[in-house]
């Protein structure tokens, strides 16, 4: 697999200093190895891989086996030499290290390095925003645009041309990532903390074992509106700019502002898209598990309205709390209705203002729902020191990710 290796030049490479770093194009050190496999003739325990089992992290969960009723088609093989590259825009970011042998989807490119390439060093490289931007601009295809293995070996990969310093790059990565995925998972042990005590006091939202009334819809207790449009003809109106949410910006119980985008927007448009305090915030669609993501708005800016691919939901019945119903409506019984309900392409789901006013309700006793609601308030100022200390590990890892391919670490 080796070919021949030439010194990084820095011209034409503005800020690269390091004379000890080796440039080649990927597929010259490192092999896309597509082996097609027929599961049928493997053991039903052999580990099956997709892209819903690979996390953000580069973790693998527990996925399915090729004895699964729907692992039947051709798959490729790796072992645990191998790094799994997901090739579909929307799950790049999907790079994990296996630590068996197993099969995965096609839709995977399990890549193996060659001798002079450290498996650790180039799995950290293809998580890079920069990898991520070359390989979202090279994806091809309309309905899902994908990552053809021949342009993924034509890209540019730099690495030590020591081993010893690819493993010490890897290593110090490894050590931040750890410390981040640590601090991440105690955000997430809250989170359990909070979904354990919202199932005890309300019972399975799916089943209503407490029988809860559930006469009403989302539409007769809310004022449900989808938010302004980019790109939409103003023809001379007089607008001014405001800040207004994206898809990015409304996470799980969360808002992301780090970059909150302006529109020009005229006063009637300010007027009916404003964001109040508690209003709910939910996205039409992305990955199906993300389905009835939203988060309340609690006046985080002092001004700012909403695009179209964002429903604001606006309570006008007295007897539900904001609070239980972002919870209700991201819980299982959410979840399950919108999947039933969304319309599906390969990887993505979307729902519209219909399917959104006509979600199934449970109104528990208004003083039960106040009372989770003190017990979110208090959970989350506990965790506010916890969530400043995650986003500095995320900052540092981001900063030490950038360094390391530059050759600064």
């Amino acid at each position: 697999m080796s070919a021949k290796i030439e010194t990084w030049n820095a011209a034409g490479k503005e800020g690269w200093r390091n004379p000890t770093w080796r440039t080649m194009r990927l597929g010259e050190v490192v092999e896309i190895d597509r082996v097609g496999v027929d599961p049928s003739g493997l053991g039903r325990d052999m580990p099956y891989i997709g892209l819903e089992h690979i996390d953000s992290s580069g973790g693998i969960t527990s996925g399915a086996t090729v004895g699964g009723s729907d692992v039947k088609s051709t798959k490729f093989a790796f072992g645990p030499k191998h790094v799994l590259f997901g090739k579909l825009r929307p799950y790049l970011r999907k790079v994990a290290r296996p630590e068996n042998n197993g099969v995965c989807s096609t839709d995977i490119l399990p890549l193996l390095p060659g001798v002079e390439i450290d498996r650790n060093f180039l799995f950290h490289w293809l998580r890079t925003d920069e990898v991520i931007h070359r390989a979202t601009q090279a994806c091809a295809g309309a309905n899902l645009p994908r990552l053809g293995p021949e342009k993924l070996r034509a890209f540019e990969f730099c690495f030590p041309h020591s081993l010893h310093e690819q493993e010490r790059i890897a290593a110090i990565l490894d050590k931040a990532d750890a410390i981040r995925r640590k601090l991440q998972q105690s955000l997430q042990l809250s989170d359990d903390f909070l979904r354990s005590v919202f199932l005890d006091m309300f019972g399975d939202p799916v089943t209503n074992p407490k029988g809860w009334d559930d006469e009403r819809v989302l539409g007769e207790i809310a004022e449900i509106v989808s938010g302004v449009t980019k790109g939409r003809k103003l023809d001379g109106k007089k607008t001014r700019e405001i800040p207004y949410l994206a898809v990015a910006n409304v996470q799980d119980k969360r808002l992301n502002l780090e970059a909150v985008k302006t529109i020009p927007a005229t006063s009637e448009e300010i007027l009916k898209y404003r964001l109040v305090k508690n209003d709910l915030l939910l996205t039409e669609g992305g990955d199906p598990d993300k389905l009835g993501r939203g988060t309340l708005w609690c006046d985080e800016l002092v001004e700012c309205i909403h695009q179209n691919h964002i429903f604001r939901v606006r309570l006008t019945h007295p007897e539900i709390h904001p609070v239980f119903l972002n919870w209700l409506v991201g819980s299982d019984r959410g979840k399950k209705y919108f999947l039933r309900s969304a319309k599906q392409t390969t990887g993505i789901a979307s729902i519209n203002m219909t399917q959104l006013r006509a979600f199934p309700m449970l109104a528990p006793p208004f003083k039960l729902q106040k009372k989770f609601a003190a017990l979110v308030q208090a959970v989350a100022k506990k965790t506010m020191k916890l969530t400043l200390q995650a986003q500095a590990a995320e900052d540092l890892f981001s900063s030490l990710q950038q360094r390391a391919f530059r050759g600064e670490l």
